[in-house]
């Protein structure tokens, strides 16, 4: 019989590259949604099952957590919403007490963790830092020695679908020339298919019960560095006119008032924290150099444009 994995955040960006690995390994998934209907592509495949539910109903989790051999939490918010739902006390802590309590109560085994790179409840540079720090010590504090949990601390990620790599590009091809805040600000972005296959490995090595594994791609670089480089693969380059800090802060509370949320001020304080690691075992071997360019790259449209044509018959 198949062991079963519960994940919640399975229908977000690294849920769905996650769900779709463990489904090849021969897992059965059950994936947590608020929404089922909007996810229907990921219960296609046989050994995934969608089960709609409120995440925030202790009752609830309980009783679809009940019979895992693991639960793996994904969940993560960017920007406060008015919902008192989407606030990052709610999802990054509140959430975090239920879950780990549900799977004390039903006798889960195993609880894997997303956290983030330099989350800490009380030095973290912005809320969403504290609030990460907050959910991760208190997923190690209430699970004891009851439930092995290992969290994962990654920088930020990238893949194809991504919204870093992906929303500068836009931006470029937008923008007549690039203002950009805190463009020293420093990051090692790690792609999502290392971030996976770590996962993956915790889920399968009983001994990295009680870390806390940091997770940062093989180089570092500036912002200014990651904005410049998207420039050049996507053949949008622009001029890129760094912001002295008072304009950056300007253009946080500007931004937040756009649909979407692009820059906010909780933001602009996450980027006063560099977001890598001294710790050589956090570095996974994907490169940017080696990825972005399938997605964002003009060589990518080609190749795109080919297969459509090909598709067609056109060739």
């Amino acid at each position: 019989m198949a062991t079963t994995v519960t994940i919640l955040g399975a229908t977000g960006y690294v849920g769905v590259q996650l769900v779709s690995r463990l489904a090849d390994r021969g897992y059965h998934i059950k994936a947590l949604t608020r929404h089922k209907c909007r996810h229907n592509k990921l219960g296609v495949l046989s050994n995934v099952q969608l089960v709609e539910t409120d995440t925030h109903d202790q009752a609830a989790l309980e009783k679809h957590l009940a019979g895992s051999a693991a639960v793996i939490n994904l969940i993560g918010i960017l920007n406060q919403e008015g919902a008192s739902t989407h606030t990052f006390d709610n999802a990054h802590v509140e959430l975090v007490k239920k879950m780990v309590n549900a799977c004390l109560n039903t006798g889960v085994p195993r609880y894997l963790h997303m956290s983030a790179l330099n989350a800490d409840a009380e030095r973290g540079s912005s809320e969403y830092l504290k609030s990460k720090g907050k959910g991760e010590d208190l997923a190690f504090e209430l699970a004891g020695d009851k439930l092995a949990v290992t969290s994962f601390r990654p920088s930020v990620i990238f893949g194809s679908q991504d919204s870093f790599f992906n929303r500068f590009a836009g931006l470029l091809k937008t923008l007549p020339v690039f203002p950009l805040a805190c463009g020293d600000s420093k990051m090692a972005p790690v792609y999502v298919g290392d971030v996976c296959e770590k996962i993956i490995q915790a889920l399968e090595d009983p001994s990295t019960a009680g870390q806390r594994i940091d997770l940062v791609g093989p180089k570092d670089y500036t912002l200014r560095e990651l904005v410049a480089y998207t420039g050049r693969v996507s053949g949008a380059q622009k001029k890129i006119i760094d912001l002295p800090d008072w304009a950056a802060r300007l253009q946080a509370k500007l931004m937040a008032l756009v649909p979407g949320k692009p820059f906010t001020m909780d933001n602009y304080l996450s980027l006063q924290t560099d977001s890598i690691s001294d710790d050589e075992t956090a570095r996974q071997p994907t490169s940017i150099e080696a990825i972005v360019p399938r997605y964002i790259g003009q060589k990518d449209r080609n190749l795109k444009y080919q297969t459509f044509r090909q598709a067609a018959r056109r060739d």
